[in-house]
This record gives C-alpha cells, structure tokens and sequence, in this order.
C-alpha cells in the first residue's frame, strides 16, 4: 500500500516534466511541408514597418532581425518561437495561398500548457487568414489552464500569415 502511495505521488509529481518535448524535428516538419524537394531557406528582414508591425502582432519586439522561411510558389513554411508563459514553443506553420494548411508545435518547453500540442486545438488554424487589422479571420477556441500557450500559438499564426504577405508582395514586385 505504501509503495502504491509514494508511486502515485511520484507520477504527480513528475506530471508537470511529462509536458516537455520536442514532438517533430524542423527538418521532418519540412520533409512533410514540401513532400517533393525542400526549398532552399530564404529570410525575411524584420526592419522598417515589417518589423514595426511583427512587434505589435508579438506584442513585444521580435528577438531576432531575420526570420527564415521556406517557399515554393504559393506555398511557404515558417517555423518560429514564442514564449508561452517562461519558455518557448517551437511552431512550424505551413500557409497555402495564403491560408494556413497546418500548424504544429514541433517543441514546447513549458512545464504545463502543452495541449496545444494536439490536433483537437491545432485544427482550428486550418484554413485561417489574416484580416486588415491583423487578426484572424476566426476565433480559436482556448484551453483551461493553457492561456498563455493559447496565446503564443494565434500569436504565431498571426505572425506567419502576415509575413507571408510580405513575402507575397516582394515576389510580385
């Protein structure tokens, strides 16, 4: 009986670790993204306006001056980080014609909120879009006790969308 105990309170204690994990290396989330030939890495710059209006979708400024991505034609794949609430989420974001076509957490390194993990959440994003005002054009549903991941992910999803944009345009001109 007491081993029976201090098992169970080790599980719990544990629990919060269990969170933790890398779920999908980039280079695998690429090999899905672009089944065919992976795209050579290209970057976008976070200068000027774009990086004005990355900053007020982050709500902070970005921590990097350069954002890589992977294109071929109307498709890209953006794989960026966030902090949830101490760590960050590690998220590869595929975007169809401007549309997202998939969102997945390939690392997240926080101790509680990894939900947002999992397809019950992540499919919410599938064929979302970017309004004038730099929202998305639907609502994503929250998790109980995972606000701050919640968060992180629109954030995200904003971010990609918008930057695709500007990727969009710069190949048009």
């Amino acid at each position: 009986m007491i081993k029976k105990v201090l098992f169970m309170l080790l599980l719990l204690a544990a629990a919060p670790l269990m969170a933790r994990g890398v779920y999908q290396t980039a280079e695998a989330f690429l090999a899905e993204a672009f089944p065919q030939q992976t795209p050579k890495a290209a970057v976008i710059w976070l200068t000027g306006k774009t990086g004005k209006t990355a900053a007020a979708i982050l709500q902070h400024r970005p921590n990097r001056l350069r954002i890589r991505y992977w294109a071929d034609g109307k498709r890209s794949a953006w794989i960026l980080d966030e902090i949830g609430k101490e760590k960050p989420i590690t998220v590869g974001i595929v975007i169809d014609n401007g549309k997202i076509s998939r969102l997945k957490v390939l690392a997240f390194r926080e101790s509680r909120g990894d939900e947002v993990r999992h397809p019950f959440f992540t499919d919410q994003f599938k064929q979302a879009g970017l309004q004038t005002d730099l929202q998305l054009d639907r609502s994503i549903d929250g998790i109980s006790g995972a606000t701050l991941s919640v968060r992180a992910l629109r954030k995200l999803a904003r971010l990609a969308l918008y930057l695709e944009q500007q990727r969009a345009q710069h190949d048009a001109s």
